[in-house]
């Protein structure tokens, strides 16, 4: 495709940069036009979800169309910095391919990695070589800051254990988080809301470090305690409008029964 007036039944890769290349040209959309790296960056995080929910949902065709989405995004980031002759497209891909080569020398080079581990280990030291990271704080440095904060905090403890820094076993981590508790309850009864803040920041941090040593994905396990949350609290809402309850002022105690009426329930 390279005219706005050209069809065609199927569209490949290079259909989808000329025809985002006609939405931003002069003529085209005047809304994709307008649109800068910072005016759609929510899009990419919003658009990388919907992936994710599409995966959750073992939905093949619903997968299909939000890694559309998220190729969509790629594409018209690539395309403004092409308009300002920075890169392109395939310069993008050029890029990760050569990546993905010198990153697996044990596919495309002689280095032997026969476990999925081996190949993790390979692949932490030629990222910190290629990226000229001399240190394990060098390393956590390029961990984003805008990541999910539970996922920000498990990356770079993973790395600060890969150098030795980390508990013998999850009983200093429990213990830490023991004391964590205390020192937050401490500034809450202080009424000291700075001082909360902080301890309370220290205490999830604490947090993840048992997610760690229990083998589970802090941002995971936060989202399913939440879904089971929502599933017993919905229940909840159902009991107490079929038993006349209003729960604005039943109490806590009536509703704690019903709280446990539901945990049996599901």
């Amino acid at each position: 495709m390279r005219d706005k007036n050209d069809f065609k039944e199927t569209y490949d890769c290079a259909d989808l940069i000329d025809i985002v290349k006609i939405l931003r040209a002069p003529g085209g959309c005047p809304w994709d036009r307008e649109q800068t790296h910072e005016s759609i960056k929510k899009n990419f995080i919003e658009e990388t979800y919907e992936v994710i929910e599409a995966i959750n949902k073992k939905d093949p065709a619903m997968l299909r169309e939000e890694l559309g989405d998220v190729l969509l995004q790629i594409a018209l980031h690539c395309e403004m910095e092409r308009e300002q002759g920075a890169f392109t497209f395939d310069d993008v891909c050029d890029e990760v391919c050569k990546k993905l080569i010198v990153r697996h020398p044990h596919v495309f080079g002689d280095v032997r990695a026969d476990t999925a581990e081996q190949v993790l280990t390979n692949w932490d030291i030629i990222k910190m070589e290629t990226k000229h990271q001399k240190s394990a704080s060098e390393s956590m440095a390029s961990v984003p800051r805008e990541l999910p904060a539970l996922m920000r905090a498990q990356k770079i403890q993973k790395k600060a254990a890969k150098v030795g820094f980390d508990w013998d076993n999850a009983d200093g981590a429990l213990d830490k988080v023991r004391e964590e508790a205390d020192e937050l309850e401490e500034a809450m009864v202080k009424g000291d809301a700075v001082a909360a803040a902080d301890e309370l920041g220290d205490l999830l941090f604490s947090v993840v470090n048992v997610a760690r040593f229990a083998g589970a994905d802090a941002e995971e396990a936060l989202t399913g305690a939440t879904d089971k949350f929502y599933a017993r609290f919905a229940l909840v809402e159902q009991m107490a409008k079929e038993r006349g309850m209003d729960m604005k002022t039943a109490g806590i105690d009536a509703l704690d029964k019903l709280w446990d009426e539901a945990k049996e329930q599901l």
